[in-house]
């Protein structure tokens, strides 16, 4: 009898595991289709933006007929030739080049194929950047430019971030107290965007003081040895991260506090007070866990914006990173870098939204992934 109820619990147990599998699996098919349609969408968009609806390839096509006559007045082949045929030449020349850019195909057509290849991670060459190294290739300027957005980016941001979380998190135990009001009144300062402290901060430290570099990443000449060079660009990284930490640090603290304070006001965390538990345990057992979920998913979403950088904070600091090459590519109109750009960041995205989901049911357990109700 007893091996009976056995082999029926183990029978119940493993349809049960089966159960989960497949709910898991049919969830995680279902979810990454949804992602992928939106990532299809948003490409298609940016293209059709970047492009501008086609008024970019009119732009090349004038460019290339230009170019093409500027050949044609220094080919002395063609000097004495008769107008008409400079005028063949040239048609022929253009011709050929509007037949290498793919720009003698319909408008339609090149923006499929092109959203194509970029969801291949087939990124093409730019059409006016160049690496320093002087390849075109979209991969090569993309991954020249990222490292040193992410030593910027990935620095101050992660710094930031759990400063921000500290600091939040002493002020949600001393409401009221003077740092707490400071930060309060501080909040407000942070509706300037980091450019526009960065301004006034080379204008007094750089230009005013001249202790600190005006823009850059390193010295010139570049200095010799780690020791020198791991100085120099400290130097150069004060003032970005300083501006920084001016633009977000107030407000980001302010949020959190405020978040804190919420579930530190739950009537769970004020039984806890009242059975006498210590407070380092209650913030740990009783605050943070709930709000775990939500410190995650804010985690994640920075560390896959820091490697887009700021577009106008690189500028004004002439850091040579992503976010200035993103700028530069509008300025020249180059589509196949700004696409470039937005789908790795849309892959990113998808797949860090993806994760999270699986992340909640770890650290909650009352997130049921592909429960309904359980998992949105």
């Amino acid at each position: 009898m007893s091996e009976a109820v056995q082999a029926q619990a183990q029978l119940k147990s493993a349809k049960k595991e089966s159960s989960t599998f497949s709910r898991v699996f049919r969830y995680t098919l279902i979810r990454s289709i949804m992602l992928l349609f939106t990532v299809v969408v948003a490409i298609f968009l940016t293209i059709m933006i970047a492009n501008m609806g086609g008024k970019v390839d009119e732009m090349q096509r004038g460019m290339i007929r230009e170019d093409v006559s500027q050949l044609a007045r220094d080919n002395k082949a063609l000097q004495g030739t008769t107008t008409e045929v400079r005028m063949e030449w040239i048609n022929e020349q253009v011709r050929l080049r509007e037949h290498q850019q793919g720009l003698d195909q319909p408008f339609m057509t090149r923006t499929v194929k092109f959203m194509t290849n970029a969801l291949n991670l087939n990124l093409g060459r730019a059409l006016r950047m160049t690496s320093a190294k002087g390849s075109q290739m979209v991969r090569d300027v993309i991954l020249e430019r990222l490292p040193t957005t992410l030593v910027l980016f990935g620095t101050s941001g992660l710094l930031l971030f759990f400063g921000e979380i500290f600091v939040a998190l002493m002020l949600s135990r001393r409401y009221g107290s003077f740092a707490d009001k400071l930060f309060v009144t501080l909040a407000p300062s942070s509706a300037a965007p980091a450019w526009f402290y960065g301004l006034f901060l080379i204008l007094f430290f750089a230009s005013y003081l001249k202790v600190l570099p005006f823009g850059g990443m390193m010295d010139a000449p570049v200095p010799q040895g780690w020791v020198g060079y791991s100085l120099s660009l400290i130097r150069h990284m004060i003032l970005p991260i300083f501006a920084l930490t001016l633009s977000q640090f107030a407000i980001n603290v302010y949020t959190w506090r405020t978040f804190f304070m919420i579930y530190s006001s739950e009537d769970y965390v004020e039984m806890a007070k009242a059975k006498g538990l210590p407070s380092r345990m209650i913030e740990s057992d009783y605050v943070l866990r709930p709000t775990l979920p939500t410190i995650v998913t804010a985690f994640a979403l920075t560390l896959i914006g820091l490697w887009q950088g700021f577009i106008v904070t690189e500028t004004v600091f002439s850091w040579p990173g992503m976010g200035r090459a993103y700028f530069q590519a509008i300025q020249f109109y180059d589509t196949p870098v700004i696409v470039g750009m937005t789908i790795i960041y849309a892959y990113l995205l998808m797949i860090t939204v993806l994760v999270l989901d699986f992340i909640y049911a770890l650290i909650d357990p009352r997130v049921k992934v592909g429960d309904k109700g359980g998992q949105s």
